[in-house]
Formats: structure tokens, C-alpha cells, sequence
């Protein structure tokens, strides 16, 4: 199966059987998905739905976070993975956020990624999810989903996959394919026991066909 091919038939099965994909952090503004995805980082999306409600509690905006300590931050964040370097960049996010961005959480992929905590990934995911904008976020089901399935080749890291999965994915589609692949690798393409009985999209995956020596 030509690769145009296989991008084709899997759009059109997602946009059948998922028309409606979102993020599964809970948030009601901008300031608190960008929270929330710096949270995220190597952490399950429940974990960090018990954590933020606590955090917006004591800090509802830039400016009460800015002029919290870490050490302050470390104590509600604390179950979360990796909450000293997460604490320090919340803490460093929000100061930048309140001084050099008037508040206003940036739309822009290289204007975000100057905020503290906040990478490639994050980026792409806000300025995705809030903004709209045509950016693919990839993360570690994105990356393996993706691979897996036969959207990518040989893509040795995050950003490699993005600028695969971009290029044959259509623009329209972009903000909502991350969640599309997310949530199918969360719930079907499991990363060591993938539930292909459950599949849809098994007859275009190449690791199906591959397993159960399907010609491709």
C-alpha cells in the first residue's frame, strides 16, 4: 500500500469514528492548559486532573504563581512525576508569562517554547488546542502509534515524526490528529499488548498485516 494511501484511508477512518477528539487535561482557559501540559510531561492525564484543581485554587493566575516559591508549588505537585524541575519551571513560566508576555499566553510555537518548561511538544499542543493553529503535537503515543501503524518510517525522533506526519497529513486535520493518535494509542494501540482484535484501522496498519502475514 502506497503511503498516500494509507494516510488517506486512516483520515477518513478517524474523522468517521472519532469527528470529535480533545485533550483529556481539564482546563478553562488558556493559562491553565499550559499549566496542565507542563504538568503532563512523563505523567498520566488523571494523575494531573487531581493535581490542577489545587493548583488553580491557590494560584488562579500568572500573577499569584509568579510570586509563589517552588518550594511552595513542590508541596500540592508532589505526585506528580518530576515535581522539583516541575515546580521551578511553573514558577519561572509564570513570572515570564506576567512580565515579558502582559499575561497573555503566546500563539506562536517559537514564542512559547521561550517559557520555562516548555518544549516542542507543549507547544505544539497549545498552540493546537487553544489557537487553532496547524501544528502536530508528538508525544510517546503519538511517536509510537504513528510508527506502528505505517505514518511514519524509521523516524528517530519526535520531531523527525512531526515532520513526516506533516507532511502528509492535510492542514485542516492537524489540530485534531494529535488527539486522534493520542487517544488511540491510550485505549486501542496499546504499547505492549495492542488490542488489534478492536482495531479499525487494522487493515491499513503495517504491524497487523505484518503479524498476521497479510500481504501489504
Amino acid at each position: 500500500m502506497r503511503r498516500e494511501e494509507r494516510f488517506k484511508q486512516i483520515i477518513a477512518w478517524f474523522q468517521e469514528n472519532m469527528p470529535v477528539a480533545e485533550t483529556e487535561l481539564k482546563y478553562t482557559n488558556p493559562f491553565e492548559l499550559l499549566v496542565a501540559v507542563i504538568l503532563s510531561a512523563q505523567c498520566t492525564d488523571k494523575r494531573v486532573n487531581v493535581i490542577t484543581p489545587k493548583v488553580f485554587e491557590k494560584w488562579p493566575t500568572e500573577n499569584e504563581l509568579a510570586d509563589a516559591t517552588p518550594e511552595d508549588v513542590f508541596e500540592v505537585i508532589k505526585s506528580c512525576s518530576y515535581p522539583n524541575n516541575k515546580s521551578k519551571h511553573l514558577v519561572g513560566m509564570a513570572k515570564m508569562l506576567r512580565d515579558e508576555f502582559k499575561g497573555e499566553v503566546p500563539d506562536d510555537v517559537k514564542e512559547l517554547q521561550k517559557l520555562p518548561g516548555v518544549g516542542r511538544k507543549t507547544a505544539n499542543v497549545i498552540a493546537s488546542v487553544v489557537y487553532q493553529k496547524p501544528a502536530l503535537a508528538v508525544d510517546t503515543h503519538v511517536f509510537r502509534v504513528s510508527a506502528r501503524i505505517g505514518l511514519t518510517v524509521n523516524a528517530k525522533t519526535p520531531f523527525e515524526a512531526e515532520k513526516q506526519l506533516i507532511k502528509y497529513l492535510p492542514e485542516e486535520v492537524l489540530p485534531i490528529a494529535h488527539h486522534w493518535l493520542i487517544l488511540h494509542g491510550r485505549y486501542v494501540c496499546l504499547a505492549r499488548k495492542p488490542k488489534c482484535d478492536q482495531c479499525g484501522l487494522k487493515m491499513w496498519c503495517k504491524y497487523y498485516l505484518k503479524q498476521n502475514a497479510v500481504r501489504d
